[in-house]
């Protein structure tokens, strides 16, 4: 398996625990504030688990898979909401009402079939779930109808680079692996998939395609579509995979319904995905605009 990220992430917002602003540093954000906003703010404490209430579960393990899931109160609020900045402002007040009943980890595909198979015995809702970096909701545990509860599937343990493919400069990759650790599986056979969408470091291969992913550096290839050459989506009727062809004509094409498509289709659990030669050399400039037009000078000389 690919290493993990490390560290353990915020169970309420971005990031990983003790990183970020020193309380010196976060004094000094609150003064240049009040400055700008001409009122006065004050620092308000992070959330503490211990003293949130998380509502009981209304949703058991399924028998036989139970060892692959978790009631953790530390999961179970870390799982309730994406990274956008209402998410994080809910977290930030300990607003954790609607949390997972549970959070599974399935380690393999068989496994997340079995999850899906028992949601529909079970009536339970499925949201699949990579970096949790979503900012439309998409990882949100809402619940509605007649469903009984909701689980979230966590793919982090799909985290492997299956298989390299150097001649066609492409590998078979699991879904749950997160950006760091892709690139540190390529660097050895002198290959980058070079996406790097700004939640990089906390985003996976899987929430990228679902989510059609825009790379923060975009100079040449923009989305992740651009990359995916045949998927493997597990779907409560059964497993789709797409046949991986260097081009096709043959009018619609079953990877782009499920780019995109938020998990509300079916979970990828791993893609064939076109790579690049690492770059040899690489170089990096800043130009700065300063004064108070700076911005728009710099938009105009963009």
């Amino acid at each position: 398996m690919a290493e993990r990220d490390a560290g353990r992430r915020r169970f309420w917002g971005w990031g990983i625990e003790g990183a970020g602003p020193n309380a010196a540093q976060q004094e000094g954000i609150r003064k240049t504030m009040e400055g700008r906003l001409g009122t006065a703010l004050e620092l308000a404490d992070e959330p503490r688990l211990e003293a949130i209430e998380l509502p009981a579960p209304a949703l058991a393990p399924p028998k036989g898979l139970a060892e692959r899931c978790t009631t953790d109160p530390f999961e179970r609020a870390g799982h309730t909401y994406g990274k956008s900045f209402r998410d994080v402002v809910r977290g930030a007040r300990g607003d954790f009402s609607q949390p997972p009943d549970f959070v599974a980890y399935p380690e393999d595909e068989g496994e997340v079939a079995a999850f899906l198979d028992w949601a529909s015995d079970a009536r339970a809702v499925i949201v699949p779930y990579g970096g949790g970096s979503s900012v439309v909701g998409g990882v949100e545990c809402v619940r509605s109808g007649d469903h009984r509860g909701v689980v979230t599937l966590d793919l982090s343990r799909l985290d492997a680079v299956l298989e390299i493919d150097r001649s066609s400069r492409a590998a078979r990759i699991q879904a749950g692996i997160y950006g760091p650790a892709l690139e540190n599986a390529l660097r050895p056979h002198g290959l980058t998939l070079r996406h790097f969408p700004q939640s990089f470091e906390f985003s996976t291969l899987g929430g990228w395609i679902a989510t059609r992913s825009g790379g923060h550096y975009a100079t040449l290839y923009t989305h992740i579509d651009d990359f995916v050459e045949g998927m493997r989506v597990v779907t409560p009727s059964g497993t789709m995979e797409s046949r991986r062809l260097p081009g096709s004509g043959a009018g619609p094409s079953p990877d782009r319904l499920f780019l995109g498509s938020e998990g509300s289709l079916g979970i990828i659990t791993e893609a064939w995905m076109r790579l690049q030669d690492r770059p040899t050399h690489r170089a990096s400039a800043t130009a700065v605009f300063p004064g108070d037009d700076g911005f728009l000078r710099g938009a105009e000389a963009v």
